[in-house]
């Protein structure tokens, strides 16, 4: 049966709110009844064939799970835009609230960078310096980084800023947190320094409080306001797919789409 778009979505909503937010996995719960009639097959034939001491541990969703999950757009995001520092080997690199056991990590396996983020982390990472700051508070920014700015050549920001002012992280309500956001983070960057963006791109909206989803050209010209030039716009597709996009024109058609992430990358005038 083929479903509506409209309802396919609807149906993919629910059922991450009752997995991620209620606890309940519709989908998981549904596979568990299938693959139980043969794990217990298989347990009591076991049973049969060894003769030490067993414990019932059902582990019924890897036997046709292929052999790493590849297909999320985290993974290539993390990936792609490590092997851009890695290449440029930047002199210094601050990142702004992505992930820690994801991108983080990359870039910490082969050099040193700092971590801003409203959140704290308690844990001591090797190669990671990390600082509480509310990027779209410029108090905060300058109590780490003084008043003057324009000091870092290289900044990361990674699926982090379609959040800002939505209060999900306990950060103060602000419909125009990200535009605040980026524009103090340009502040930061050297001129000619180098800003790694990703945010959800298509047809703009907010999904409270999870997170905005972006028209990528009002990205663009937002941050042309704040003296930052594209150099490259790379999108993932919901198949995982990334795609190179070089024409306005094919920026344009991604707004009308429901949602991908746009990996933007900035270079200060």
């Amino acid at each position: 049966m083929n479903l509506p778009v409209k309802a396919k979505l609807v149906l993919i909503r629910m059922n991450w709110i009752f997995a991620e937010q209620v606890g309940l996995d519709p989908i998981k719960f549904l596979k568990f009844c299938i693959a139980l009639p043969l794990y217990l097959l298989e347990y009591y034939r076991f049973q049969g064939l060894f003769k030490g001491r067993m414990k019932f541990t059902p582990c019924l969703h890897d036997k046709k799970a292929q052999g790493g999950n590849i297909n999320n757009e985290y993974f290539w995001q993390d990936l792609w835009v490590a092997q851009r520092i890695f290449e440029r080997a930047p002199t210094r690199h601050v990142d702004v609230g992505s992930r820690i056991d994801g991108f983080v990590a990359h870039v910490a396996s082969f050099r040193e960078l700092e971590v801003l983020d409203i959140r704290p982390v308690e844990s001591k990472i090797n190669n990671v310096v990390f600082r509480q700051v509310d990027l779209v508070n410029p108090d905060s920014i300058a109590q780490v980084f003084g008043q003057t700015g324009n000091c870092i050549p290289s900044v990361s920001c990674l699926h982090a800023l379609e959040h800002f002012g939505l209060g999900r992280y306990g950060d103060a309500l602000n419909p125009t947190g990200y535009q605040e956001g980026i524009a103090n983070i340009s502040k930061l960057l050297s001129p000619k320094g180098i800003l790694y963006l990703s945010t959800p791109i298509g047809v703009e909206r907010v999904e409270f409080n999870a997170n905005w989803v972006f028209d990528p050209l009002m990205i663009i010209n937002l941050a042309k306001k704040s003296e930052l030039q594209l150099l490259r716009l790379v999108v993932i597709t919901s198949e995982g797919i990334v795609a190179e996009l070089t024409t306005e024109a094919e920026i344009s058609q991604f707004a009308n789409q429901h949602y991908h992430l746009g990996i933007f990358e900035f270079q200060k005038k």
